[in-house]
């Protein structure tokens, strides 16, 4: 019998935003790999948690993901947590979720907090559709590649920066996005100093001109506005012909009036009443 991987999501600020079931996960698996076991430590001692740790960063991964493989293969249950929020989100554990499934063990999610998300819910943006990028990549030419691939992106896009390059983001964003495009600043969620800002692109680079960014954010932005198509207006006469023209290449009435009045801003029954009501 394989142990399991548990996937568990840890507060991202404030201690109290964890659930129970993932306390009690991480009381009794064999083995807690963490993105850094320093952290994970004053987690562990507020909950009274004494499972071992090990560590599992980006650094290590090639020589790590083998070794707690080889631990899951012997039975032992592992969980995976990282310094903050949900693991593989932004974080390692990509390759060992990979590596688990390939070797059929068996791998269980424990939802709980992710930044992005908090952010999301509270920025007043649209909730319903969004796409989450992450970190743009830090080179120039994989970086700007990215932005224009997401000019047109009509859902919210969710993204994460460090404070010593949001400036630099900023700007980025503005040459893609424009200068109005509606943003929201989300910083230190869930801590003492949790703070929103809501405005544009434009007003958060001015914000920092004069103070530096602190603390770690997500940036939610609003996603390009598509514009309505100018719809024709048509008399009563001219939606009559239309429609005789429709009518003579074999369309059905209805299925006429539908196509009219995709050119107008009837609806297609306003239609159809017109063309039955020319005809008497």
């Amino acid at each position: 019998m394989t142990g399991s991987l548990y996937l568990v999501a840890t507060p991202i600020g404030n201690l109290e935003d964890i659930t129970f079931r993932a306390v009690r996960i991480l009381k009794e698996v064999d083995l807690i790999a963490a993105e850094d076991t320093r952290q994970t430590a004053k987690l562990l001692r507020h909950y009274q948690i004494t499972t071992p740790t090990v560590s599992y960063h980006e650094h290590n991964i090639k020589s790590r993901t083998p070794f707690l493989l080889e631990k899951l293969k012997e039975g032992l249950n592992i969980a995976l947590v990282t310094d903050a929020g949900t693991p593989t989100i932004s974080d390692p554990g990509y390759d060992l979720v990979k590596a688990c499934i390939a070797s059929k063990i068996p791998i269980v999610p424990i939802p709980g907090a992710m930044a992005g998300i908090t952010a999301l819910i509270a920025s007043g943006l649209p909730c319903d559709r969004f796409s989450f990028e992450g970190f743009l990549p830090l080179k120039k030419k994989e970086r700007y590649h990215r932005l224009a691939q997401l000019q047109g992106e009509t859902r919210t896009i969710i993204f994460y920066e460090a404070p010593h390059r949001l400036v630099t983001t900023l700007v980025d964003l503005q040459s893609y996005f424009g200068s109005n495009r509606p943003l929201v600043l989300a910083r230190e969620l869930t801590k003492i100093h949790e703070e929103f800002w809501y405005g544009t692109i434009q007003e958060a680079i001015q914000l920092y001109q004069d103070k530096s960014p602190r603390g770690e954010y997500v940036l939610v932005v609003a996603g390009q506005i598509q514009e309505e198509e100018e719809k024709e207006v048509m008399t009563a006469a001219e939606i009559m012909a239309e429609m005789e023209k429709l009518r003579e290449k074999g369309l059905s009435r209805k299925k006429a009036a539908q196509q009219i009045a995709q050119k107008t801003n009837m609806s297609p029954r306003e239609v159809y009443r017109l063309s039955i009501e020319g005809e008497n």
